[in-house]
């Protein structure tokens, strides 16, 4: 790459073997309009998606008071922090998740209308059918802007596709949340390694991902003398961004060697996918909420979605004293001892999603920082659990989306409103506008009022 002047396109890469970089927004990245005007870098804006599975307890989710200043219920405590940027919402419910006469499937409808607001078919076999989900609708806009146009991650190892997973629903209705079209689930990518390389490798083919598996170098070396000339050319504000964006990088490699290596795999012919999934629950999301900072910081994607755990996840929860699985927990049948114990898992996703968030406010980007213009939606399909209800929804929506939200409050909607006009608006916070999604009545009020 040769650069003969300061100013540097948005979509600049620095290449080398197998390895493709690409940069933070930096200053240089905007032309100065004059020798004694300066241009600040102007953010983009950016939609995440989280999804947690097996419902919430309301009584330790939902806060006390509503408005600004309110007080941030036991299940939200963790989100202190970040609470100035959070907005609470409830009240809303997805009704195309309950039965028109096609009997149980809570679970798997909830999931597959999450971000569509469209009744799955009741299939077991190859023709699923939901709807289109918001993140793919903001992908075909927001990602002809960027190398990938979304990244789609979980932290659980997916069911097969076929065959009933809940009540005459597939598994796929279980195994993610976006939907590129009604016929079309997206795939969710479990593996660290196998997101680091579709990042920041060159191709993904198998033996490119075992290649890169295998080395011990970083990808970071083989683009050292491009970052040499490049660091050349700007000034001390940007290199100081540039080596911060670079050490996060590599420690986010590091920290997926060490997972690899601590299963012993590398010395083993590798499968068609690496698994290189760290045996820490915690470890896992933290590292794939690195990698979507990342993503976000370079501008690789501008929309990320993550499944926490499938609807009926079985997972265990020992790091907090939780053996139970925690479906069956969920289905607590009012025993305070069951409640207790599924709003501890509740914190405990809290906590790590807040971990996400105070990355995202740590990152700078323009004249603010990621979780500025960012707007990242954290919930789920179901609200009271035990009842398979779809109504009182658990809702959290963190960041400014570049100044388009009004955060720090709780906001209380009349009940049964649809979930899908804050879809609606959220693709209006960030450039994207569609009229309706699903069974949206219209856009979500209040979202930006003072």
């Amino acid at each position: 790459m040769y650069i003969s002047k300061r100013a540097l396109p948005r979509r600049t890469f620095l290449r080398g073997l197998g390895t493709v970089v690409a940069l933070p927004l930096l200053d240089a990245m905007v032309p100065a309009l004059s020798a004694l005007a300066v241009t600040p870098a102007k953010p983009v804006r950016r939609l995440g998606f989280v999804y947690v599975p097996n419902g919430i307890i309301h009584d330790q989710w939902i806060p006390k008071t509503t408005g600004a200043g309110f007080e941030l219920s036991p299940s939200l405590k963790a989100l202190a922090g970040v609470k100035d940027q959070l907005l609470v919402l409830t009240g809303l419910s997805q009704k195309q998740a309950e039965s028109i006469g096609d009997g149980n499937g809570d679970h798997a409808r909830g999931c597959a209308s999450w971000l569509n607001g469209v009744h799955p078919k009741r299939t077991e076999g190859a023709g699923v059918q939901a709807g289109t989900t918001v993140d793919q609708i903001a992908a075909r806009e927001l990602g002809q802007l960027t190398r990938l146009p979304s990244l789609e991650l979980a932290l659980e190892s997916q069911e097969r596709g076929l065959g009933s997973c809940d009540n005459g629903y597939a598994c796929v209705y279980i195994n993610t949340i976006s939907w590129r079209s009604p016929t079309s689930p997206v795939p969710m990518e479990i593996h660290p390694r196998a997101v680091f390389d579709r990042l920041f490798g060159d191709g993904g083919s198998a033996s490119a991902r075992q290649a890169q598996a295998k080395r011990t170098r970083s990808v970071l070396d083989s683009v050292r003398q491009e970052v040499t000339s490049l660091e050349g050319t700007l000034g001390a504000g940007d290199k100081t961004k540039l080596t911060e964006y670079l050490e996060s990088v590599r420690e986010v490699e590091r920290r997926i060697q060490r997972a690899e290596a601590s299963t012993g795999e590398l010395t083993l012919t590798l499968p068609e996918r690496p698994t290189d999934i760290p045996e820490d629950f915690a470890e896992h999301m933290k590292i794939m909420f690195d990698l979507q900072v990342l993503a976000f910081q370079a501008d690789i994607t501008r929309v990320s979605s993550l499944l926490i755990g499938r609807e009926q996840s079985g997972r265990s929860f020992p790091e907090i004293g939780i053996a139970e699985p925690h479906h069956s927990l969920s289905h607590h049948r009012d025993d305070p001892n069951f409640i207790a114990k599924k709003a501890k898992i509740d914190a405990y996703h809290v906590l790590l999603y807040s971990y996400f968030l105070e990355k995202l406010k740590a990152t700078p980007d323009g004249d603010g920082t990621l979780l500025d213009h960012s707007a990242i939606l954290y919930g789920g399909g179901l609200g009271n659990p035990n009842l398979h209800e779809h109504s009182n929804l658990p809702v959290l929506l963190a960041g400014g989306a570049g100044g388009q939200l009004k955060t720090g409050r709780h906001i209380a909607y009349p009940m049964d409103t649809p979930m899908t006009n804050l879809l609606v608006s959220l693709l209006d916070k960030v450039g994207v506008r569609t009229d309706t999604l699903g069974d949206s009545t219209g856009r979500l009020e209040h979202l930006s009022e003072v």
